[in-house]
């Protein structure tokens, strides 16, 4: 297979994922990418890109594959995957889902968290750099008007980040359209699985990507979603600037007296224009209060700390996920609210 002619479509792919991997640097030549296989045609795509890509960007291929168990027919799937690696000669890990979503809660995001928490832990076992995920183009566009139905600031219209072996995550398919990968499927005659969540229209993404996206494109008269996905990249870069400032700022007017307490400089806080100073809380309440896994993101949050650091000394404000914040006499401090006595 490796010395076969490539066909057009599966020659345009690989070109772009070169590309793409190139130039947001997702993964180091001696490194390993452990490939998060779904069955579904991008993650196909994805793992035999990867595979046809592996000597020229000097990786070790690995296919991970998780089991949500939300279809009774889940584990052919599974079934699926495993000969795809078997086919490729590459190392095939498969975990499955030990528990279910919550009644009302939203079921992609558990999959999603409940996923990447395993294939982490799996990347590490192995000794992978990144966990390499099937994200295209067009679901760059669906997530920013997700983002936007759901109200959001710079981090969501900027979309997936492309990741890195820093990051942990790789996107390498983030340049490439849904239709060239049915296309390099088509041209490789590979058969791959269809989940019918993913036509659903009850859920939010399946409306988007089936209802309100082709809606935009038929009323404008033209394609939507390679605008939509370099917006986002266009944002993206001033977003990491603005994150860098923050970051500045954090280490210039925050301290940290002990685990569940962070201490702002108010004057220091409320100097900063408004976007830098947002940002200096969030990542007081993020990276300084990890131990939770929720933190205070949501912008009445934020602004609550922002009002206490332009006020007087003396109040004090509830947060999110039994937080609260006070201001004393020159800082605002954030931390755990007192439980009941008794």
């Amino acid at each position: 297979m490796a010395g076969a002619p490539r066909p057009p479509a599966v020659a345009r792919v690989l070109t772009q994922v070169t590309t793409t991997v190139r130039a947001h640097q997702l993964v180091r030549p001696g490194g390993g990418v452990l490939v998060a296989v779904s069955g579904g045609p991008d993650s196909v795509c994805l793992l035999y890109s990867m595979w046809y890509l592996r000597r020229l960007l000097k990786i070790r291929v690995e296919a991970f594959h998780f089991d949500h168990r939300l279809r009774s027919d889940s584990d052919r799937d599974a079934r699926y995957v495993q000969r795809l690696a078997g086919r490729l000669g590459v190392p095939f890990h498969l975990r499955e889902a030990v528990d279910a979503p919550a009644k009302g809660s939203s079921v992609e995001a558990w999959a999603t968290v409940a996923r990447m928490n395993v294939a982490t832990d799996v990347r590490r076992a192995i000794g992978a750099d990144v966990v390499a995920e099937g994200h295209t183009l067009d679901d760059q566009a669906e997530t920013v008007v997700l983002n936007l139905v759901r109200g959001t600031g710079l981090e969501g219209i900027a979309g997936i980040h492309p990741g890195g072996v820093g990051s942990g995550l790789a996107q390498p398919l983030l340049d490439v359209t849904r239709e060239e990968v049915e296309a390099f499927c088509r041209a490789l005659h590979l058969r791959p699985r269809r989940d019918p969540m993913n036509e659903d229209p009850r859920l939010l993404r399946a409306a988007i990507r089936h209802r309100a996206l082709p809606a935009l494109e038929e009323a404008t008269g033209r394609g939507v979603r390679r605008s939509i996905a370099r917006t986002a990249s266009t944002v993206r870069a001033d977003l990491e600037e603005l994150y860098a400032a923050g970051v500045h700022a954090y280490g210039e007017i925050v301290d940290r007296p002990s685990p569940d307490v962070v201490r702002i400089d108010a004057e220091g806080l409320a100097a900063l224009p408004t976007p830098v100073a947002a940002r200096v809380v969030r990542l007081a309440a993020y990276d300084a209060l990890s131990t939770d896994a929720a933190a205070p993101w949501s912008k009445p949050a934020i602004d609550a700390v922002l009002d206490l650091a332009g006020g007087r000394p003396g109040r004090r404000r509830d947060l999110p996920d039994g937080m609260r914040a006070r201001r004393d006499r020159t800082h605002v401090i954030v931390e755990r609210a007192p439980g009941p006595r008794g």
